[in-house]
Parts: C-alpha cells; structure tokens; sequence
C-alpha cells in the first residue's frame, strides 16, 4: 500500500518512506505504474486520436492542417487531454493502427467514401467524429456547405469567362495526376472534393456555360508545386483557359506563378481563386473561400469529447480580391448574388 500510494498519492506518504520506496525502485529499475495499464482501470486515456489520412508530415506543413489541429489541442488544453496523430499508411496496417490506439475518442480528417480506416474506427466502438465528410452512421459530422461555398466562389471566378477550369484535389484513393474535361463530380471518392465540383458545376451553368467543356485538373497532393506544373498544362491547351477556381490557396499560388511565366495578365486574361482564406491569399491579392478551420477543429473535439451542442454546419464566405474581375461585395453563408 505504501508503494501504490507513493505512486498514486504522494501526500499521504511520509517523506522517509517515499524516498525507501522510490531508492528501492531505482535499485530495481522500476520506473513505476504502467501508465497503459492505470487506463484499463480508470476507463480512460484521457487522449483523443486524430487520424490525417495524409503523410505525417501533412499534420506540421500544412497550413489548414495546422490551423485544424490547433482548435482541437485548444480543447485538449483546457479538458487535460493528449493529443495522439495516428498515421495512416495506406497498407493493412492502417487498420491495426487504429485498433491498437490508446485513445477515447477518434476525429478523422476528411476521407473516401469507402476507406477502410472507418470501419477501423467502428469497430472500436468509440466516438468518433469526421471532419469534411463523409456521412456515415455513428459518426459525428463537422464540415461547411461545401457545395453551396463552390457555387458561391465559381460565380464569381467564371464571371465572363468562356473557358472555365478547375484545380482539384485527388478525386480517389489512388491520388493519381489527372487532366480531365467535363468529369461527372458523382464519380469522386473524397466528399469534400465531390461536394466543391458539384458547386462549381452549379455555377458553370448558372452562367450559361457548358460543364463537359470545362477542364478539371487534379493533383496528386495539396502542393504549390504541383499545381504550377498542372497550371501550366492546363494553359497550354488548345481552348485557352481564363479563369482557374482552384481547391486551396496553395493550389492558386502555382497557378499564379503559372499565369506569370505565361505574361498572362491577372484578371483581364486569367481569373483564379483559392480556397480557405490563408496568408498566402492575402499576401497575392486572391479571391478565396472563407473558413475558420480551428474553430471546426475545436468543435470536433468537443463532440468526441460528449458535448451535443456543437454545430455540425460551420460559417463561410467568399472574399473577393483582384485576382478575379469586378470584386463584388464579400459574400457570406446561404447568400447567392
């Protein structure tokens, strides 16, 4: 008993004994209770698990991924909980993974329809809350209207253009390089990047234009780099392209350098859009959707964490810079002018 408590609770140990117990367990090389094993009989890790389905390093380099993980440590903070990133691999082992954590609760970042890393985290039986999508039954959900963000976005990037593009994130698992012209938005495994062609489709034809003219270019990954490199083949084409809606602020970057090397003039020839209203979006004058992702990633770890009144639909807006022509006022959620 005076071991345990000089372990559990100090205080009510004398000075003398503590110091015994602790030299003897030295001796030993005791470095005390299992803190795996003190879990087991509590009931709790008092540790939430965040799964990225990204390279690890995604968590630490991107900015939206950063801003999302920050939200949910703030909570972590004030509740007294770790913060556990499980990494996802893309092998069998994903799912072993997931079993094997030692958490309460799990928050996965926006994944396919069909990724097997969420029939992991059912199988565990814990809370578990998805970030962007997709739906699916004991899951709980925080995301934006995506679609409807799209379409907002689109109206304005497109306006007067004749030749509309778009460049997408990985449209599957496979997260191959793809150029495309007119692709069903239905056909798309991730559901955030279904729910942004779809609203851009709704504004293409808003506008009068036809979607199975319109070039949809996706990356292999979330780079600036890469997106310069589509960009460019995307402005090489026969039909010139004037006007690019980009999936992220990092993508609109490449396609702005792209647009430089190519003496195109922004936005009399070229008109481009981001997404998330970052720094770098501001810093180079584009029109971007806005969102507030640590917010997002605070209510995800409040929901993991039991509270029911967190919102699953968070705010948006579309703020227009000069990368897109005539700047209209600044747009906000449900509005459509």
């Amino acid at each position: 008993m005076t071991v345990s408590y000089t372990y559990s609770r100090a205080d009510r140990v004398s000075v003398e004994s503590r110091e015994k117990v602790l030299q003897a367990a030295a001796e030993l090389g005791y470095a005390g209770p299992d803190p795996a094993a003190r879990s087991l009989r509590y009931g709790s890790t008092r540790t939430l698990g965040v799964i990225l389905g990204e390279h690890l390093t995604y968590a630490f380099d991107n900015p939206q991924a950063v801003a999302f993980l920050a939200g949910i440590a703030d909570v972590c903070a004030d509740r007294g909980y770790g913060l556990l990133i499980v990494p996802m691999t893309g092998t069998d082992e994903d799912s072993h993974r997931v079993a094997g954590a030692a958490v309460d609760a799990f928050i996965v970042w926006t994944t396919t329809d069909d990724s097997p890393v969420l029939d992991a985290v059912s199988a565990t039986g814990r809370t578990a809350v998805i970030h962007g999508g997709p739906a699916r039954a004991g899951f709980k959900l925080v995301s934006i209207d995506n679609r409807a963000a799209a379409r907002a976005m689109g109206m304005k990037t497109f306006a007067g253009a004749r030749r509309p593009a778009i460049l997408s994130f990985p449209l599957n698992a496979a997260r191959t390089t793809v150029l495309v012209t007119g692709i069903d938005p239905d056909t798309v495994q991730f559901p955030v990047t279904r729910q942004r062609l779809l609203g851009y489709r709704d504004a293409v034809e808003a506008l009068g234009l036809d979607w199975k003219d319109v070039v949809v270019g996706a990356t292999a990954t979330n780079d600036e780099g890469e997106a310069r490199s589509l960009a460019q083949r995307m402005l090489t084409l026969d039909h010139q392209v004037d006007a690019i809606a980009a999936m992220s602020d990092e993508q609109a970057v490449g396609v702005l350098k792209a647009a430089t090397s190519a003496l195109l003039r922004i936005p009399e020839t070229l008109s481009i859009s981001g997404w998330d209203d970052s720094k770098a979006a501001s810093e180079n004058d584009l029109s971007s959707v806005a969102q507030d992702l640590r917010a997002q990633g605070a209510s995800a770890a409040r929901l993991a964490l039991g509270d029911r009144a967190e919102a699953g639909t968070h705010d948006w807006s579309v703020v227009v810079r000069t990368s897109t022509r005539n700047p209209p006022p600044l747009l906000r959620s449900g509005e459509t002018r």
